[in-house]
């Protein structure tokens, strides 16, 4: 989901729809994303930063209507970003139970979680539209279940 959200935002910046500020911000915050020296889950929230900078800009939507493949860019970065929402939901939930049964006393008396190392939570800024409550795709991102 991570993937394809950099890529449809790739596709955004260099797609010419936008100013070639707000181009050059969402690349850079693209390029972070892909193997940098940074920990995944920052670099991640940068471009969520660049994704919420560049929808937040006044008459964003409007500026881009009638522009040709425009409704269905910002369509995908939108579900893009719903769906990395998701993800990252269910995986943390999945985590939160994982850590509860391991700390059960049956599975710890025989030892059922072996010598793995206990699931972490995966924690970033995945909210597309920031300050409005109910208005984001997804959460500030900053609960933990």
């Amino acid at each position: 989901m991570l993937l394809r959200r950099s890529s449809v935002a790739q596709e955004l910046a260099t797609s010419g729809l936008l100013d070639p500020a707000t181009s050059l911000l969402l690349a850079g915050a693209v390029l972070g994303t892909r193997g940098g020296d940074r920990p995944r889950d920052l670099a991640e929230s940068d471009l969520t930063r660049a994704l919420r900078a560049a929808f937040s800009q006044p008459d964003f939507r409007a500026s881009l209507s009638g522009k040709d493949g425009a409704d269905e860019l910002l369509a995908d970065v939108e579900e893009a970003a719903h769906q990395v929402f998701v993800a990252r939901k269910f995986y943390n939930d999945l985590v939160a139970v994982t850590r509860d049964a391991r700390g059960r006393p049956l599975p710890r008396v025989l030892h059922l979680s072996g010598h793995a190392k206990a699931p972490v939570f995966f924690e970033m800024d995945d909210s597309l539209i920031a300050d409005k409550p109910g208005a984001a795709l997804g959460s500030a991102g900053h609960t933990m279940v």
